[in-house]
């Protein structure tokens, strides 16, 4: 190829969760069976009432470009069940629609940062925070989560970053916490209100997992004074409803923020589909009952993993306070094999056994912080997961297997001195 890539498409890197997908479908193709706990998708249907209204739309002829920002009546659902839910008084001028809520965060950054910016984020952290900062030429500066605080926001490094970066611009907020199923409290918000609102530092919140929370309750910190002006709040209909392969979501701001990124939703996607906010409008305004059904079985297989992760030798593991993760430190394990947590997470899946693999991800997949963890999704039946967590036992005593498959992957050899958290 003549043609030059730029110097950003040359360093992009692909969220992780989406390459161990496709290594896991190979195997399974090739009659490998698979148990599959690598990526954050629902194993149950999505709500029936969704269901049926996308169905309808698509019957309708509900099937053309639509307004920008979102069906008027679907931008207006959004913004009176959040004052329900959330208690946040905001309309339909607050809200705009988008596919899903992975997409704000390029918007947050188009609309928020210039080159040479710095930006706070928390880690470990979902993969695609850094490529989009980068794709503005905004630099990142970060904010390790401890165990030992149950992985809540430290302020003394929001303080620090606010008092001594000269171009401190944006934080990322990501509670509940992917990978590691921290909660942040109502004390963690209005500490960070307290550093943020009345500056000129904006504010990503993402929220996916607002209604995955089993200790305390959600906290959005649009509750707090000041930050609504300042914050761009996403959601996504992809947890609580099933709705993954629909893509559909929401972002709430100020009415001016929402007008620049319709705007850029105008001018990128020119729209969502129509029959998909459809049957978002549908699940909020019928499907709150099987919404809630559902996340008691999601806590439920949280649980059981937590249970049956503690049986196993060299893992230590906590109960998250929220989403549908289990974040156990196999630290240990790791030194003793001398091979990186994804190395463990590869080998797992790959190298094993001939005929089953465990697909899940290694916590450095979330940043250098989330070395010596291991990331697991909670999408699979509860006979799988007990089958993943008694494989995973017996795996890391296969010596000779681990050995031989760190010969054929060198990358995945743990570096002596390597500080492990």
């Amino acid at each position: 190829m003549n043609i030059t890539l730029s110097a950003f498409a040359r360093g992009l890197v692909a969220e992780t969760a989406f390459d161990v997908l496709a290594v896991a479908k190979r195997l399974k193709a090739a009659g490998k069976d698979v148990i599959e706990l690598h990526i954050g998708d629902s194993p149950f249907p999505s709500t029936r009432h969704a269901v049926a209204a996308g169905l309808r739309a698509i019957e309708s002829g509900a099937t053309h470009y639509c307004a920008s920002p979102g069906l008027p009546e679907f931008r207006d659902t959004i913004a009176r069940n959040y004052q329900h839910e959330f208690g946040v008084r905001i309309g339909p001028e607050n809200v705009v629609v988008g596919p899903g809520a992975k997409v704000f965060e390029q918007f947050f950054c188009e609309a928020f940062l210039d080159p040479g910016d710095a930006v706070l984020i928390f880690t470990p952290h979902f993969p695609t925070y850094e490529p989009n900062i980068a794709r503005r030429g905004a630099r990142t500066v970060l904010s390790p989560l401890r165990a030992d605080s149950q992985f809540r926001p430290d302020l003394n490094d929001v303080e620090r970053f606010v008092r001594r970066e000269p171009r401190a611009k944006a934080i990322f907020l990501n509670f509940p916490h992917n990978p590691t199923g921290g909660v942040a409290t109502a004390e963690d918000m209005r500490g960070l209100a307290h550093w943020i609102a009345g500056r000129n530092i904006a504010l990503f919140s993402d929220e996916p997992y607002c209604h995955m929370v089993w200790q305390g309750r959600h906290e959005t910190p649009l509750t707090q004074p000041g930050l609504l002006d300042c914050t761009v709040a996403a959601y996504t209909f992809s947890k609580s409803y099933s709705m993954s392969g629909w893509r559909i979501g929401y972002a709430i701001s100020s009415a001016a923020i929402v007008e620049v990124i319709g705007k850029m939703i105008n001018t990128s996607l020119s729209c969502v589909p129509p029959l998909a906010q459809a049957a978002g409008q549908a699940a909020l305004e019928y499907d709150t009952a099987e919404r809630d059904e559902v996340m008691g079985r999601f806590r439920r297989k949280v649980e059981l993993l937590v249970e049956e992760l503690r049986r196993v030798d060299g893992v230590k593991v906590f109960m998250p306070a929220g989403t549908f993760y289990v974040f156990p430190d196999v630290s240990a394990i790791c030194q003793r094999l001398g091979i990186r947590s994804h190395g463990l997470a590869m080998y797992l899946l790959e190298a094993a056994d001939d005929h089953l693999g465990v697909a899940c991800l290694g916590g450095e997949c979330f940043g250098a912080a989330g070395q010596g963890f291991l990331r697991f999704s909670c999408a699979e039946p509860d006979d799988r997961l007990r089958r993943a967590v008694a494989f995973l036992a017996e795996a890391v005593t296969y010596t000779d297997r681990i050995e031989q498959y760190l010969r054929a992957n060198p990358h995945y050899r743990q570096v002596p001195d390597e500080r492990l958290t």
